[in-house]
């Protein structure tokens, strides 16, 4: 077989051969590199997504009603007076009392305004037993989580001379703070234990610390310059803490993994004989190719949330992207000039009690999956029917699905005394607490015909089965906007509560609103953008699928120049994601096993994760993909038969994946510790389906699959010749010293309409 690729090098081995030879200028680049970016990122300052880019449909029109007319609206904030045991009714003195002290109590704070009796606004359930006062709190809505603490306190003052009756305050402010003091240190918790978590599983994996904390410097600096660069890159596309979670998460665990399969090359080179210089090239042109193709494939898949639309989505897949592709040009760059500053001192730090056997050259590999591997290659299809099927088996209840935004109580539980309080809310006042918002916006909202319409709108909202009332419209006449608010019939069953908000948007507005010429009334609120952000996110599935499944097929057939390996890399990692969700559906859904995360009654999956989940895991899992497939055609490059190559391939690669997915594994189950139970969800799901691609899928199916594919692994028809070749010999002879061992022969040519390397 003429090998054309036997002179070419690749651009990770050209840039490790060059930070080799320019050791101090390569880290001198990377920490410049790092600091200007993060410079350059806090002199931009981030911008966040607006509440107008969030979404697209009617919650956007509205935000964007809003917006334009310079309208801010306040935090506002209720206080729920409610007979305990239902002796004291609203009419009563003791319950008029009580009100009374509360209006007065929160006027007195001085930090709100617009506060409203039950009495005035008839806030008053149907059985008289609760009644809700209501206010705004002054300053900026964003911050107003900052200022409400004196405002509860009168609020707990109250409660106390009135122990007959229930007192208690929710809105936007009060969650703000409750949230913020249960779960606001749970995101930083987890984020600085990844850190701990990954450096003592790399200890355990090189036994030295100088070994160990190489990846660990590297993912923190990507992650520090993608701080930075996503302050530059907001004013394109705006960012949001949720993209910054999601980028540390993704950086910390693809850092660790490029820099660890680097590593661990290097030093199995040096172990087998070759000198310093040596190993470094044949680590720059095996891992550092694997890691080139493998870093573009995520950033591929990655890119792939930019498609659906939601500002949100667009934030975290461009964060990730950008962490993605830092930490890989980090990886091949600045990670060979710090080997070969430190040479033998990467050794230093050995920990005695772990000390481990160095390998040698005629190592074979990780003892476990050796043994494995013999016995999934002596029955292959015995191997992949079982494989198969109990992927299958998990992956099943996958196919009953439920998808929903959960409610206050499926997402935190009891855990909060402010979701019993909003419970108790909707109880009484059904959509009370969050009512469905109608922005009207005409060119004079005081024109009679446009009184008329609202008026009709508020009755006709009522008799239509849509509200139970009270219909309150809050008139802004210098801007020519009207806030109409609509409790809606179902309250915190989004269910129920989306047949009510149809009602409104199809039967009541056009009926009323609509007959007005040049009159907009788009609906917003908690339940119209659940349904808005459901209806655009179902509508960007298909096209998501499509450019990830695709565009990460042709990278895989452009990589290894062959159709076998691209389609089994496919379909491989679908069934991987499968049993992902087929896991989350099981215990969240089902409940199988909640109790052991924490996730009794949730009852359904979050709307947005059977999505977020397809486009990380597939990326994530093309790294072990990439990696065990190109040790495995180094291998036959260099002679061994396919069946030999597969065993020596996984068998080698072993240990650095097993340490990989244990980082991954470790970091994502941080998150699933969570107290938010779409956190906990992710957390579960991402471990989960990183757990079975590294044992179940690289270690016994892949190897499976390709033994009995035997030769045909290779096959590219003939048509597909003329594709830009991305492919290079990356056999260690190929790059090796003068003074290196000498090649074997080269394999046998492909048959025709086949072919091995380039």
């Amino acid at each position: 077989m003429g090998n054309r690729g036997s002179g070419v090098r690749g651009v990770a081995a050209r840039a490790g051969g060059w930070s080799a030879r320019h050791r101090w200028a390569a880290v001198g680049i990377w920490v410049l590199f790092v600091v200007l970016a993060m410079g350059l990122g806090s002199a931009a300052g981030r911008l966040d997504v607006k509440e107008s880019d969030q979404l697209s449909g009617e919650t956007h029109t509205a935000a964007k009603i809003i917006e334009d007319a310079g309208i801010k609206e306040p935090a506002s904030e209720t206080v729920l007076v409610q007979s305990r045991d239902g002796s004291v009714r609203a009419g009563d003195a003791a319950f008029r009392a009580a009100v009374a002290d509360v209006v007065k109590a929160v006027g007195a704070t001085g930090r709100v305004t617009d506060v409203k009796s039950p009495y005035d606004t008839k806030t008053v359930s149907k059985d008289g037993r609760s009644a809700l006062v209501q206010f705004d709190v002054r300053g900026d809505a964003e911050s107003a989580g900052d200022r409400i603490e004196p405002v509860l306190k009168a609020v707990e003052g109250v409660q106390r001379e009135h122990t007959s009756l229930r007192i208690e305050e929710i809105g936007g402010a009060s969650m703000q703070k409750q949230y913020a003091d249960a779960f606001g240190d749970d995101f930083q918790q987890a984020e600085y234990s990844a850190v701990p978590v990954a450096l003592g599983i790399l200890l355990i994996a090189f036994g030295a610390l100088v070994a160990a904390l190489l990846p660990v410097a590297l993912a923190i600096t990507a992650i520090m310059a993608t701080m930075g660069l996503m302050g530059i890159v907001s004013h394109l596309q705006p960012m949001s803490d949720t993209a910054n979670s999601v980028m540390l998460l993704v950086g910390m665990a693809v850092g660790v993994d490029y820099c660890l399969f680097y590593l661990r090359r290097e030093r199995e080179e040096r172990a087998a004989g070759r000198d310093a210089a040596t190993a470094l090239r044949i680590a720059a042109a095996t891992s550092g190719r694997a890691i080139v193709v493998s870093g573009v494939t995520v950033c591929v898949a990655m890119a792939g949330m930019l498609f659906t639309g939601i500002a949100e989505f667009e934030a975290m897949g461009l964060a990730s992207l950008i962490v993605v592709a830092v930490a890989m040009v980090g990886s091949v760059t600045v990670l060979p000039a710090l080997l070969s500053l430190l040479g033998e001192r990467v050794e230093k730090g050995r920990l005695p009690f772990l000390r481990r056997r160095r390998a040698t050259a005629g190592d074979q590999g990780s003892r476990f999956w050796t043994a494995v591997l013999r016995r999934v290659l002596a029955r292959p299809v015995v191997s992949v029917v079982v494989a198969v099927g109990a992927l299958l088996a998990v992956a099943a209840p996958a196919l009953g699905m439920k998808t929903s935004q959960l409610t206050l109580d499926q997402e935190f539980g009891d855990s909060l005394p402010i979701v019993q309080t909003y419970n108790r809310v909707n109880d009484a006042f059904p959509g009370g607490s969050e009512p469905a918002q109608v922005i009207v916006s005409a060119k004079d909202i005081k024109a009679p015909e446009v009184r008329s319409a609202l008026a009709a709108f508020k009755e006709r909202a009522v008799s239509s089965g849509a509200s139970r009332g009270p219909v309150d419209v809050k008139l802004y006449e210098d801007r020519n906007v009207a806030f109409v608010s609509v409790p809606l019939v179902g309250g915190s069953d989004f269910d129920r509560a989306g047949e009510s908000l149809k009602k409104l948007r199809d039967e009541v507005r056009p009926a009323t609103l609509g007959t007005v010429e040049g009159v907009r009334a788009p609906v917003t609120g908690q339940v119209a953008g659940s349904v808005d952000f459901n209806d655009q996110l179902l509508g960007s599935v298909v096209p998501v699928f499509a450019f990830v499944v695709v565009f990460a097929f042709l990278l895989m057939l452009l990589s290894f120049r062959s159709l076998t390996v691209a389609i089994t890399s496919i379909l491989l990692n679908l069934l991987s994601v499968g049993a992902a969700y087929g896991i989350l559906v099981a215990v969240f859904q089902h409940g199988w096993g909640a109790s052991l995360v924490g996730a009794q009654g949730v009852g359904a999956i979050v709307t947005w994760l059977p999505l977020f989940l397809f486009v990380i895991l597939f990326g994530l899992s093309m790294d072990y993909h990439v990696f065990v497939v190109s040790r495995i055609r180094e291998a036959r490059l260099r002679g061994r038969s396919t069946k030999d190559a597969v065993q020596h391939g996984v068998v080698t690669t072993a240990g650095v994946v097993t340490s990989a997915a244990v980082i991954m594994v470790a970091v994502f189950a941080i998150f699933g510790t969570l107290s938010m139970q779409s956190m906990k969800q992710m957390g579960v799901g991402l471990a989960a389906a990183v757990l079975i691609d590294a044992t179940v899928i690289r270690g016994v199916l892949l190897p499976a699959v390709m033994s009995l594919l035997g030769e045909r692994n290779w096959y590219l028809p003939k048509w597909l010749h003329r594709l830009p070749d991305l492919t290079h010999d990356e056999s260690p002879e190929a790059v090796a010293a003068p003074s290196a061992p000498p090649a074997p022969p080269a394999p046998p040519a492909p048959r025709e309409g086949e072919r091995l390397g380039v």
